[in-house]
C-alpha cells in the first residue's frame, strides 16, 4: 500500500512553523509521509520537526525586506520557486497540500493550485496574512486558528484552533502554582524573533516592583541577540535573578512553571498559553498587519485571562502596577489561569488532521 503524502508549505517565523510541526507529528503517527516546503529562512525553525519529515527548500522572497534591487528580484525568485515546486509535485504528487502562511509558502501553494491538488490554508491569526489572503479563494478549505477570523466576503472558514506541538500538549492543564511569598517565575516572550520593546520596558518594570515582590522573582526572558548582554547586565546590577536567551528550547517547561507571562500576542504564543493555562500581560505588536495581534489577544482578555497593554501605554510604571496586581492576589491569578484554559483548543491538531483526511478522501 502506497503511503499518502502531505505537503506542508510554511516559513518565515515560528508562528507559521509551530502549527506545521504539530500537524506533521500527527500525520506521521497515522502513517503518512510528510514533506515541508520552505526557504532558507524558514529552515531555521525545523530543528524540532520529526526526522521523518523531508524538508524541501525552495526559492521565494518577500517585499517586506531589502532594498529596491532586492524587491525587484522577488517576482523572479517566486516564479522560479513555483516552477521548481510544480516539477517536484509532478514527480511525487501530494495527496493534500496545506499552507500555513509566510512568503516561503507561495511556491508550493502556487504549484498545488496549478496542478489542482487538494489544498487548504491554515490561518493562525484573527486576520488573514498577506499570503493566505492571496490563496483564500483558491483553496478547498480555510482552517482558522483564531475565531472569529476576518475573511473575504463570500469565503467560509472552518474553526479548528491553532495546533500546538506535542511538547506543549504534554503539559496541557499543568497545575498552576499561584503567586506567594516564595520564588516566582516570570516568563517574558517576544515571539520567535524576540521583541525590542520588551527588552526596553520589562526590566525597568520589574525593577520598579516593591522590594518584597522583587526579591522573589526569577525572570526568564527572551531577547534579540543584540539585546541579551544589556538586559542581563540591567538585572544583574539590581540583584534580580534572570536567565536571558534568544530562544528557549524548553519553552513548555518555562510556561508550565510560570506564575505570570509577559508576551507578544502572536497566535502560537496565545495557543500555548491557553493549552497550558497561564495568566498573561499581552503587548500586541503595533505594526502587525491589520492589527492582528490585538485580534489574537481578544479572547483571553475578554475571558479575564490576560491584561492587554497596547504599545502606546506600555511603560515601566504601568507594567509594574499590573504585575503587582496579579502577583499579590493568588486567588485572582488562579482564576486567570483557569480562564486561559477555557480559551484553549487542545484538540486543534485532531481537527486539522480530520480536514486533511477529508480532503484526501480517506474518511468514511
Amino acid at each position: 500500500m502506497v503511503m499518502p503524502l502531505l505537503m506542508m508549505a510554511a516559513g518565515g517565523t515560528g508562528g507559521h512553523m509551530f502549527p506545521a510541526q504539530a500537524l506533521a507529528e500527527a500525520m506521521l503517527a497515522l502513517g503518512w509521509r510528510v514533506k515541508l516546503s520552505t526557504d532558507l529562512r524558514g529552515a531555521r525553525y525545523v530543528g524540532g520537526f520529526p526526522e521523518a519529515v523531508e524538508v524541501v527548500q525552495v526559492d521565494s522572497g518577500t517585499f517586506a525586506r531589502g532594498g529596491a534591487l532586492a524587491k525587484l528580484a522577488v517576482p523572479g525568485r517566486i516564479a522560479g520557486g513555483a516552477l521548481s515546486a510544480v516539477l517536484a509535485m509532478r514527480r511525487d504528487r501530494p495527496d493534500v497540500v496545506v499552507g500555513f502562511g509566510g512568503y516561503p509558502a507561495i511556491p508550493a501553494m502556487t504549484a498545488a493550485t496549478l496542478l489542482r491538488v487538494p489544498r487548504m490554508i491554515h490561518e493562525q491569526n484573527g486576520v488573514l496574512g498577506r499570503v493566505n489572503k492571496v490563496f483564500a479563494r483558491r483553496v478547498d478549505v480555510i482552517a482558522c486558528g483564531t475565531w472569529p477570523t476576518v475573511l473575504p466576503e463570500g469565503v467560509q472558514g472552518s474553526h479548528v484552533g491553532n495546533p500546538v506541538r506535542q511538547a506543549i500538549l504534554d503539559r496541557a492543564g499543568a497545575p498552576y502554582i499561584p503567586p506567594g511569598d516564595y520564588p516566582m517565575s516570570v516568563l517574558v516572550v517576544g515571539g520567535s524573533q524576540g521583541a525590542r520593546i520588551l527588552s526596553d520596558v520589562v526590566p525597568a518594570g520589574i525593577a520598579a516592583l516593591p522590594e518584597h515582590l522583587r526579591r522573589n522573582i526569577r525572570v526568564f526572558q527572551q531577547a534579540r541577540a543584540e539585546d541579551v548582554d544589556r538586559v542581563d547586565a540591567f538585572y544583574a546590577a539590581r540583584g534580580i535573578a534572570a536567565d536571558i536567551r534568544t530562544f528557549f528550547d524548553d519553552m513548555p517547561t518555562r510556561l508550565a512553571e510560570a506564575q505570570l507571562v509577559i508576551a507578544r500576542s502572536g497566535a502560537s504564543t496565545i495557543a500555548d498559553l491557553c493549552v497550558i493555562g497561564r495568566p498573561a500581560v499581552l503587548v500586541p505588536f503595533a505594526a502587525a498587519a491589520a492589527d492582528h495581534q490585538t485580534a489574537n489577544a481578544r479572547q483571553m482578555v475578554d475571558a479575564g485571562a490576560a491584561i492587554l497593554m497596547p504599545e502606546s501605554k506600555f511603560n515601566a510604571e504601568s507594567l509594574a502596577e499590573h504585575m503587582e496586581t496579579v502577583l499579590t492576589h493568588p486567588s485572582g491569578a488562579l482564576q486567570m489561569s483557569r480562564a486561559a484554559l477555557s480559551c484553549g483548543t487542545p484538540d486543534a491538531t485532531a481537527r486539522l488532521v480530520a480536514l486533511v483526511e477529508q480532503l484526501a478522501g480517506r474518511t468514511q
